[in-house]
């Protein structure tokens, strides 16, 4: 199989990236190494989001004109978000350990509103193979995306609504305590790197959805 330009840059990126968090960016002084997930958890997050966000947007004009590029797109777009949440819900319990001595505590909204988000779009992702129709499978496919989405705002609120582990953002905010520089740079490179990724993993399983519509209209027109 070719690899992409986009691919070879998206993966060069990340591995730099990956190289300066763990080599080059010092240590944060009251979590030590631990916090070196921190570069991987936060952009896999980010990333999550932007997917679910987008297999929303599509998914809306998708059911206004029914295109069938914007349905492969949607689909394409979740199945790479589903990864990245499968991330965030790895390295996210990783380093919960040792600075908050548990894995997981079921109290907290963000953890738990996170993983109900995985659910929806595994079974966005089951949903599209349980149904044979493509006109169907799209357009009950694409309101499960629309309404999957709805739950992004909530868990970015939630640790303002609620009492809950996560800490409030340090990034954006004037009046919140701010990464030292070189943590910031690490941070900004992780999540452009992280975000090449994202659109080099969909336009590869967009490549391979269109070739797999491509070959069953075809066969459906052989028989």
């Amino acid at each position: 199989m070719k690899i992409s330009w986009l691919s070879t840059v998206a993966g060069a990126a990340v591995l730099g990236t990956v190289i300066r968090a763990v080599f080059f960016t010092p240590l944060e002084a009251k979590q030590g190494a631990a916090q070196k997930i921190f570069y991987i958890h936060v952009p896999s997050a980010w990333v999550a989001f932007l997917a679910f966000f987008l297999v929303a947007v599509a998914s809306g004009v998708y059911l206004w004109i029914r295109d069938p590029r914007l349905d492969r797109f949607a689909e394409s777009s979740a199945e790479v978000g589903v990864v990245f949440t499968t991330v965030v819900l790895i390295t996210g319990p990783l380093w919960a350990k040792p600075i908050w001595g548990t894995f997981w505590a079921w109290w907290d909204v963000r953890l738990v509103s996170t993983l109900f988000l995985w659910f929806i779009y595994v079974s966005y992702i089951v949903l599209r193979g349980a149904i044979e129709s493509p006109e169907l499978r799209a357009r009950y496919s694409a309101v499960l995306g629309i309404l999957g989405a709805l739950l992004i705002p909530f868990i970015h609120l939630s640790v303002y609504l609620f009492a809950t582990m996560h800490p409030m953002p340090i990034v954006g905010k004037p009046s919140a305590p701010s990464l030292p520089h070189e943590m910031l740079m690490t941070l900004m490179l992780s999540l452009v790197s992280f975000t090449l990724l994202y659109f080099a993993f969909v336009r590869a399983r967009y490549g391979y959805a269109a070739e797999r519509d491509a070959a069953a209209a075809k066969m459906e027109y052989d028989a």
